[in-house]
């Protein structure tokens, strides 16, 4: 798993409305908090997207662009905001190219959970993992975001 200080790899994914995203494309915008989830509609995947949605209002305070990530296809991405009311990014990752791009591993036979918090930049700032604790992964992004502030280096 890529560590605090690793630059963040570059990714270019479809999201749920059939458009793509590139990451660079918040250089000197915005910073990220993108998250890695294992599938759409399973208990704890859907406790985290909806505990991002509860605080979406705070990462915005904070300048942060949520993006949720997993290899669910756009179509099913699609149905999973909807059907959740998910005001953010959710992007398809079929090959799980973006996944080991961020040096994530299965763990018998599972993928790993994990949220990384990116500045303007494309600097990794924190990198959280929980396998079932999702609100881990809201309430560290947030610290991280409120404790860094991002100050150059």
């Amino acid at each position: 798993m890529l560590n605090p200080g690793s630059q963040a790899p570059e990714l270019l994914l479809e999201d749920q409305k059939g458009r793509m995203f590139r990451l660079s494309s918040l250089r000197g915008k915005s910073c990220a908090v993108v998250y890695f989830y294992p599938k759409d509609e399973t208990p704890v995947c859907t406790a985290e997207a909806c505990g991002f949605r509860d605080r979406f209002a705070d990462f915005e305070a904070l300048g942060a662009v949520v993006i949720g990530i997993s290899r669910d296809s756009a179509t099913s991405h699609r149905a999973f905001a909807e059907r959740h009311r998910l005001p953010f990014l959710l992007l398809s990752d079929p090959q799980e190219e973006a996944f080991r791009a961020f040096g994530l591993r299965h763990v018998l036979g599972f993928r790993q959970r994990a949220t990384f918090v990116v500045d303007d930049r494309g600097i990794i700032r924190a990198s959280i993992t929980s396998w079932l604790d999702a609100d881990k992964h809201v309430r560290n992004a947030l610290k991280s975001l409120r404790d860094q502030r991002f100050t150059r280096s």
